[in-house]
């Protein structure tokens, strides 16, 4: 088995425009030999693991004739997986997509279940799960990116990946999420297998370990009256000039707090009505949305004195040269060893000699740039 793990940043521009309909028809033959070779030779769920590693998910973009240097290999290779893996005859299923097709991921994940037998309750968890995973990095992680991409992938023994992006049309960059659920412990608590992106200062980060309390905090606060935190987000804001100014002074210099003013007020009587036990469950409550864990946590921050963390999540950095160019990446062992396991995958694949050679010839580019690091 291989874990790993990544700290860092990646650079993913929003490039437009369309994969040419033969490379799509290339791509899906490809891929489609390469995934029943890697089931064939070491199942699902290592497929799966691979797939949750954003240093293999690159190569096999790589290997499969799309750019490194692109957001488009997240929503191009996903689509192309989607089309090529035939779950009757490999134990896997592509859920869910770009845009619209996102919203068919809950369906698509019961179809998926009836093909691999899959019980209601079983169903029900994985269904929330892909829920779940979309609900925490559109609002419990608030970079400035909005996701438009989720693909559920999940294997015959009910384990999953996702695979999901975001993006940030102002900063024209795309930040994209890996989950595992062998590796997720807690929904709430560092889940991700890799956050790859563009690493900023400041990014509200309610998932990480050391905000335990403000999660806490924010429960208990949903919780009780709705009233009282009506009125202790009224004093904050009617002290805001004066406290919030106050606030990021001395040993906290550096720091901006803008509260946010379209809080869910309903979303949260809801809560309170429902008295949800712990994070997760208020995070998964309709209607709590960004905006209100961003107020939920200021003012456990500014009342209570328990902060949420404020540092990045990206764990995963890419170096590049131009748009088409040879990527160099940090973690050189472990990107030998993505090129090493598609290697095999490529040479028994039954595919026409000519899509072998140029396969092999682009794992070769990709193997000479992590020689030279």
């Amino acid at each position: 088995m291989w874990h790993m793990s990544f700290s860092g940043t990646a650079y993913l521009p929003l490039h437009g425009g369309h994969a040419p309909s033969w490379l799509l028809r290339k791509m899906k033959g490809l891929a489609t030999n390469i995934v029943q070779i890697m089931v064939d030779e070491f199942g699902q769920d290592e497929f799966l693991r691979r797939a949750s590693d954003p240093n293999w998910f690159q190569s096999f973009g790589c290997v499969l004739g799309f750019d490194w240097h692109s957001s488009g290999v997240t929503t191009v290779v996903t689509g192309v997986l989607k089309e090529a893996v035939d779950p009757s005859q490999t134990g896997l299923a592509i859920c869910g997509g770009k845009g619209r097709h996102s919203r068919e991921t809950p369906s698509e994940i019961l179809d998926a279940g009836g093909t691999f037998g899959l019980s209601t309750s079983k169903l029900d968890e994985l269904a929330y799960s892909s829920r779940m995973a979309a609900k925490v990095d559109n609002t419990a992680v608030q970079a400035g990116y909005t996701l438009y991409h989720h693909a559920f992938l999940l294997a015959e023994s009910g384990k999953w990946a996702v695979i999901q992006q975001g993006l940030n049309p102002e900063r024209r960059m795309a930040r994209r999420y890996h989950w595992l659920s062998e590796d997720v412990a807690d929904m709430v608590v560092e889940p991700h297998k890799a956050v790859v992106g563009e690493k900023q200062e400041r990014v509200l980060n309610m998932t990480a370990r050391d905000a335990e309390g403000c999660r806490k905090a924010s429960v208990d606060m949903v919780r009780d009256d709705p009233q009282r935190l009506r009125r202790e987000l009224a004093l904050v804001k009617d002290s805001s000039q004066r406290s919030l100014l106050d606030f990021c002074g001395g040993s906290r210099a550096g720091r901006t707090l803008v509260m946010p003013w379209n809080i869910n007020w309903k979303a949260l009587a809801n809560a309170y009505n429902s008295q949800p036990r712990n994070y997760e469950e208020l995070l998964g409550m309709e209607g709590i949305g960004p905006a209100t864990v961003k107020g939920l946590a200021l003012i456990s921050e500014l009342v209570y004195g328990e902060p949420p963390n404020w540092k990045d999540p990206v764990k995963y950095s890419f170096a590049f040269g131009g748009k088409d160019g040879v990527p160099f990446p940090v973690r050189v062992r472990e990107m030998g060893e993505a090129i090493d396991f598609l290697r095999i995958a490529v040479e028994n694949a039954k595919i026409d000699e000519r899509d072998r050679i140029d396969a092999l010839r682009r794992l070769g580019a990709l193997a000479g740039s992590s020689d030279r690091q």
